[in-house]
């Protein structure tokens, strides 16, 4: 099948080529995202294969519709970018990757908290420095302190057994209960009561409307004084300006983020010349507690692998007329 692939890196390419060599499709890497000003290169094309910042909206779809598409493969777990409806009623199937490595978001995850916790990012550069001091890199035992979980799926279930490897207190928040963690000792129980008594807040939920700015001003309030906030899910499940107020009045003592709200615009381009016009985003990095990585928690290869494998395979299905597993649609998501 004809598959335009929009905003490939190098990467991209080179997993999909490899995974290409075992499903025959014939595909067209192009680097820009997917907009209303770039949806014009997937005229022709019967498939198209998207990231997590590519605008797939309703008059995208409409766009795609009118020149011949009929397959959105996203190579992504979350479709919070996707307009379904207007994906439904205009014929266009939308399949993703719905778990393509959940250890490596998870593992990702325990980094910042190792490194906020311990200042090891400030302790490299002093040594490169020459300097052994350690005043200012205290740090406290993960032993016996509590993690809050909100999310607790593939990867938040994971992330919980990797902290309770550090013997931490397991409290828990999802519409649905994971048996397995319950039964490894983990806690479920409301947002409020895992604000007030977390040391660690820790994000792994989808992005849908209920979830939008899930941290907001009213649960930074309840949240413990000095609690570390770590998100690796989707940027938009934080309200960015009610965190930086937490930074300041000292109610978030570190913040780790893989993800930003507003990140379409900054994530996974080499911006290191050019003056950050985000003035939100500059002032998070002022923060000396705060650590910030550019969406690069999936970044594993084997995570790459089972995206390129599994997007292709998805499309295989669709081009054979067979049922695909990873079809998403408004009503319901095929697990």
């Amino acid at each position: 099948m004809k598959i335009a692939v929009f905003s490939t890196k190098t990467y991209d390419e080179f997993f999909f080529r490899e995974a290409g060599r075992k499903k025959q499709h014939d595909l067209h890497f192009l680097e820009p995202r997917l907009t209303e000003q770039t949806v014009s290169l997937a005229a022709g094309f019967p498939a198209i294969c998207v990231f997590v910042n590519d605008q797939l909206t309703a008059p995208v779809m409409e766009a795609l519709a009118a020149g011949g598409t009929r397959l959105i493969a996203l190579r992504c777990a979350g479709f919070n970018n996707v307009d379904l409806a207007a994906a439904r009623r205009l014929g266009l199937t939308v399949v993703r990757v719905p778990a393509y490595s959940p250890h490596a978001v998870a593992e990702h995850t325990v980094g910042p908290m190792l490194a906020l916790n311990r200042k090891i990012n400030k302790a490299y550069t002093r040594v490169r420095e020459g300097n052994f001091s350690l005043d200012g890199l205290l740090g406290f035992d993960f032993h016996g302190h509590a993690i809050g979980v909100i999310g607790t799926g593939k990867i938040g279930s994971i992330v919980a057994k990797i902290m309770m490897g550090f013997d931490c207190c397991i409290l828990a928040h999802d519409r649905t209960r994971n048996a397995e963690l319950e039964r490894l000792g983990a806690c479920y129980t409301t947002l409020p009561d895992l604000y007030a008594r977390s040391d660690i807040i820790t994000l792994h939920c989808p992005l849908m409307p209920e979830t939008h700015h899930l941290i907001n001003a009213e649960a930074v309030r309840q949240m413990k004084q000095g609690a570390m906030l770590i998100n690796t899910s989707r940027g938009e499940l934080i309200d960015t300006k009610a965190v930086i107020a937490g930074l300041k009045s000292g109610r978030i003592g570190h913040l780790g983020l893989d993800v930003y709200e507003e990140e379409a615009d900054l994530f996974f381009e080499d911006l290191s010349t050019r003056i950050i016009q985000d003035d939100v985003f500059s002032r998070l990095l002022t923060f000396p507690n705060v650590i910030i990585t550019g969406h690069q928690a999936f970044f594993t290869r084997e995570a790459l692998t089972n995206i390129a494998e599994t997007t292709l395979g998805n499309v295989s299905d669709f081009e054979a007329g067979r049922p695909c597993p990873n079809e998403v649609t408004p009503d319901r998501i095929r697990k």
